[in-house]
C-alpha cells in the first residue's frame, strides 16, 4: 500500500474542530507504516487561510475546496466534494471524524464510490498489507477488529478516541476547483448555540439524569462551567423534556471519552453506559447505593445530588483561589 491518505477535516466558522487534529494524526501514523503520502482536505467557504494548520499535524499536501456551495455543511454538498478530491487525491484510505455529519458524509461517500466502510472506530492500524480498524460493538461490550478489502477504505474515527499529536509537515496548499452541481438540499433556517462546548470534544462532562427531578439543571451546569465543561443529559432526563436530545449521552444519543465525566443522578442504564464508557475518570454521585452505575465508575459517592454537588464545586472554587 504506497497510496495516498487522505484525511477529511472538520471546521466550523473558520475553526477546525478538535477531530480534524485527531485524523490528520492517525493519518500520519498510517502513512508511515505505508510510505504513503498524508494529504489533509479543508472544505467550506473562506477556508483558504486556516489550511496551513493542517501542517503543523503533519500534513505533507492540503487540498483546499473552497465553493460557496459548502458554507452551511450540508451533507450532498459535502459528498460531491469529498469524492472529487478522493479522485483527485488517489486515496487508498479515507479518514474522517465520526461526528454527526462525518458519520452522513461517510456513509453516502461509502456508496458512492462502493467502497468499504468501518464507522465509529477507536483505532486503526496496518497488519500486513490490510487495514485493521477496531470498533466497539453491542453496546461497548466487545472491540471488534474489522478488515477492509477494496480501495479507498473509509474509517469514521471516534472523537477523542485518538490523540492528537503534533508533527512536521510540507504542508503545501492546494486549491482544487470542485464542481457541486446537481445537489439537491437546501437550508431553510439555522439555529446556533453560541458558547457551548460541543459534547463529544469536551474534557469533562457533567452529566444529569432523572435523579435531578426537574428541568432545572443549574447546579450541574455550574459545576460544568467551573471545570470548563459540557453538560450533558441521559435519556430519561431527555424523555422527561428537561433537556434537549442534542444533549443526550448514550447508545441512542451521543458517545463521549472525556478525560472527567461526573453523572449526576443517572441510575447507568446499559445503554447510558455504552455512550460514556470511554471516559478515562468516572464519578458517579446517586442516592440509591444499589444504582448500576456504581460499578462502572472509579470514585462513588452516595448522597443527595443537590448536597454533594454545591459541595465538589465548593472545594474546586477553593482550590482555583
Amino acid at each position: 500500500m504506497s497510496q495516498a491518505i487522505l484525511a477529511i477535516t472538520e471546521q466550523v466558522d473558520g475553526s477546525f474542530k478538535n477531530i480534524s487534529f485527531e485524523v490528520i494524526t492517525t493519518g500520519k501514523k498510517i502513512a508511515e507504516a505505508t510510505g504513503g503520502t498524508l494529504i489533509a482536505a479543508v472544505m467550506g467557504k473562506g477556508v483558504d487561510a486556516m489550511a496551513a494548520q493542517a501542517a503543523e499535524y503533519g500534513a505533507d499536501r492540503v487540498l483546499v475546496a473552497n465553493h460557496a456551495g459548502l458554507e452551511d455543511g450540508l451533507s450532498d454538498a459535502g459528498v460531491l466534494a469529498a469524492a472529487q478530491l478522493v479522485e483527485k487525491s488517489d486515496a487508498a484510505v479515507v479518514l474522517i471524524g465520526a461526528t454527526s455529519s462525518g458519520k452522513d458524509i461517510a456513509a453516502r461517500l461509502s456508496a458512492r464510490l462502493n467502497a468499504p466502510l468501518a464507522m465509529d472506530c477507536v483505532d486503526v492500524r496496518l497488519q500486513g498489507d490490510q487495514l485493521v480498524a477496531t470498533r466497539p460493538m453491542y453496546g461497548g461490550k466487545v472491540l471488534a477488529d474489522v478488515t477492509l478489502s477494496g480501495n479507498p477504505a473509509i474509517v469514521a474515527l471516534r472523537p477523542r478516541a485518538m490523540e492528537a499529536v503534533a508533527a512536521s509537515g510540507a504542508g503545501e496548499v492546494e486549491s482544487v476547483d470542485i464542481n457541486l452541481d446537481g445537489t439537491t438540499l437546501t437550508l431553510v433556517a439555522k439555529h446556533m448555540e453560541t458558547g457551548k462546548i460541543e459534547l463529544t470534544e469536551a474534557d469533562v462532562v457533567v452529566t444529569g439524569g432523572r435523579g435531578m427531578g426537574s428541568d432545572d439543571f443549574s447546579i450541574v451546569e455550574s459545576l460544568a462551567h467551573t471545570l470548563g465543561g459540557a453538560v450533558g443529559a441521559s435519556r430519561s432526563a431527555v424523555d422527561e423534556g428537561w433537556r434537549s436530545v442534542s444533549d443526550q449521552v448514550g447508545q441512542t444519543g451521543k458517545v463521549v471519552a472525556p478525560n472527567l465525566y461526573i453523572a449526576c443522578g443517572v441510575s447507568g442504564a446499559i445503554q447510558h453506559l455504552a455512550g460514556m464508557a470511554s471516559s478515562r475518570v468516572v464519578v458517579a454521585i446517586n442516592k440509591d447505593p444499589e444504582a448500576p452505575i456504581f460499578s462502572k465508575c472509579d470514585y462513588g459517592i452516595v448522597g443527595d445530588l443537590f448536597e454533594v454537588v454545591p459541595a465538589i464545586q465548593a472545594e474546586i472554587e477553593k482550590l482555583n483561589g
